[in-house]
């Protein structure tokens, strides 16, 4: 017999803890498990896009509320969800993994929740349900109207649970024509006297209800669907008290699969499903993929993870002429995710043929550094280049996660690193990860904010959204920092120069689909900006990484270059001197470093 499941979806609104504590009692002898699903509900007409703040804070609250409650069997869902109408992702997460009871808080009118009418939800609930408008966590005096029906052993259920959540006896109230009390009234409360009291009154359901709960903290309810109209309509008791009574109610349907008192009548018998557009398939990613590293801010955190996943984690620093700013950033994250917390097993440097002394300071820091143009070179030979140096990186890291951070941060801090780590190790299905911040523009002397990421603003994002536009929610496609499984990164070819970022971007949207890339927000950082001249060298490498893809999607060539080779004219222009000035700027690929026969003898498992 399969274990007791729990589904409860929850918003950063909702009382998270008071609604997991009283899941908890509702779990039979505490055995089974309670599944968190966070939701958002955005406005019809406003963009999804909208909810990354609300799915962040929704996402912080129920990981803080797992840690704070370790002896509920607590497990989040994949994702927070984001949605007009978030009943349908509750009903779909329920398709995926079937639950026995739905515990869904009500808003505070208690006639919609699930970003659906009451209706809607109490006739398309798969499964036994129970909504909530408030809660009786601190509630001494609990009234359960009943009068049998389909909803009497989950209502009872309910019951029990809210004495255990109060230490306070229930009251069962009857309401007959005679006014006397059924017999088995009267055996409930032989049989748990230390639970229950009763009550029986005479005279009209409804009034009676209204009258008694006047003296009480809460009230329990059947559910009763009837038609009216061909719709579904709420039955008059539970009708009168949501709408007449401020009280904290609990509507309680029992799921009967081959009879519901009324058939599925809201919207033809099922749920309204809209086709998902292109846009609105970002937009949702958008909110439920970005992240912000507060939420990995404690490392102690993540290294449970990183222990209970049994991972390793490498972090690579690709090196050319850092001499000045190398020292800090080793130093600073040594002290603080190997040191102080050792979620690191290793620190490399990636050099490429440095001409300052960036090797001599990482080395006296007790780092290994290597040079890229000396590794793997009597099998594959090597290129100029960060992308061949992050793709030998893979063969000389250790670790089934591998992070690169850039070495030219001049505001180093550890958020660079956690930030990228923290979404692959809480959640399975996040492949990669990319780090994205707000960039000021150093020149002259003067600062000015925002100004920063030229490249990405005029060539990288305009390219993705005409030409690859799943990828158009991604904030800073070419920032340095970022972090990826290695079976996801070993599986993909890498181009050689600073089309890099982009080739994998492209290449792991096509191979794992967008679901599995995700982002987080470091906040700021700060650098010196390139000359105008440098980054136009940039964006002409990245543009070719761009149509080498569209030829590979189409069939087509876009691209001719005499012996394999790509040049560029740029302007150089000097006092009384004007004249054109050919480099050579070209964008190699590598195949999948799982490909080579090298780096299958040093990871045998290939």
């Amino acid at each position: 017999m399969s274990a007791y499941r729990i589904l409860l979806p929850l918003s950063k609104e909702d009382a998270a803890k008071e609604l997991v504590t009283l899941a908890g009692h509702l779990l039979p002898e505490g055995e089974g498990q309670i599944d968190l699903m966070g939701v958002v509900a955005v406005p019809e007409g406003r963009s999804l896009s909208e909810a990354a703040v609300p799915a962040q804070e929704t996402r912080e609250i129920l990981t803080a509320l797992i840690r704070e409650l370790p002896s509920l069997p607590l497990h989040m869902t994949p994702g927070v969800r984001v949605a007009h109408v978030p009943l349908n992702e509750v009903v779909s997460q329920w398709q995926d993994e079937p639950a026995d009871l739905l515990l869904v808080p009500l808003h505070k009118s208690g006639m919609t929740a699930l970003g659906a009418p009451l209706e809607e939800i109490l006739a398309h609930a798969p499964c036994d349900l129970i909504l909530v408008r408030g809660v009786a966590h601190r509630y001494d005096r609990v009234l359960v109207p009943i009068r049998g029906g389909p909803h009497l052993a989950l209502t009872l259920r309910l019951a029990r649970a809210l004495h255990r959540v109060t230490g306070q006896r229930v009251t069962l109230l009857t309401v007959t024509d005679t006014g006397e009390a059924p017999a088995a009234l009267a055996q409930l409360q032989a049989q748990s006297p230390s639970q229950f009291q009763t009550l029986c009154e005479r005279g009209d359901a409804s009034a009676a209800i209204r009258r008694i709960s006047a003296d009480y903290h809460a009230v329990v309810l059947g559910s009763t669907l009837y038609e009216h109209r061909k719709r579904a309509a709420l039955g008059k008791v539970p009708g009168d008290i949501l709408t007449q009574t401020p009280l904290p109610v609990f509507l309680v349907r029992c799921f009967h699969p081959a009879g519901h008192d009324i058939p599925r009548l809201v919207n033809g018998g099922a749920l309204p499903v809209k086709t998902s557009s292109l846009s609105d398939r970002v937009d949702r990613w958008f909110a439920t993929n970005t992240f912000h590293w507060s939420e990995f801010e404690r490392a102690e955190n993540l290294l449970q993870s990183k222990r209970e996943q049994t991972q390793t984690i490498s972090l690579v620093l690709p090196t050319l002429n850092e001499e000045a700013t190398i020292g800090a950033v080793i130093a600073t994250i040594q002290k603080a995710l190997m040191a102080d917390c050792p979620l690191l097993d290793e620190i490399i440097v990636m050099d490429s043929d440095s001409t300052d002394r960036t090797r001599e300071v990482a080395a006296s820091l007790g780092v290994p550094v290597y040079i890229h143009q000396q590794v793997l070179t009597e099998a594959v030979g090597s290129y100029t280049g960060k992308g061949e140096a992050l793709w030998k990186s893979l063969y000389v890291a250790r670790g089934d996660i591998i992070a690169w951070i850039d070495t030219d941060i001049a505001n180093v801090h550890p958020r660079f690193v956690l930030g990228i780590l923290g979404p692959l190790l809480c959640w399975d299905r996040i492949q990669y990860v990319k780090g994205f911040y707000r960039r000021p523009l150093r020149t002259g002397g003067k600062t000015q904010l925002g100004g920063g990421g030229r490249v990405t603003e005029l060539v990288a994002r305009p390219f993705i959204n005409l030409l690859f536009p799943e990828l158009s929610g991604i904030v800073q496609p070419l920032s340095g920092e970022y972090a990826g499984r290695r079976r996801a990164l070993e599986s993909l070819p890498f181009f050689t120069g600073y089309g890099v970022e982009s080739g994998l971007l492209v290449d792991l949207l096509e191979q794992f689909g967008l679901h599995a890339i995700a982002q987080c927000d470091l906040e700021v950082r700060t650098q010196d900006s390139q000359s105008l001249t440098n980054l136009s060298k940039m964006a002409f490498a990245i543009q070719q990484v761009f149509l080498s893809r569209l030829e590979r999607r189409f069939k087509a060539r876009l691209l001719e270059a005499e012996g394999g080779q790509r040049t560029m004219k740029s302007i150089r222009q000097e006092p009384g001197h004007l004249s054109l000035e050919e480099v050579e700027i070209t964008e190699h690929e590598r195949p999948p470093m799982a490909m080579l026969p090298a780096y299958q003898a040093r990871f045998p498992r290939l």
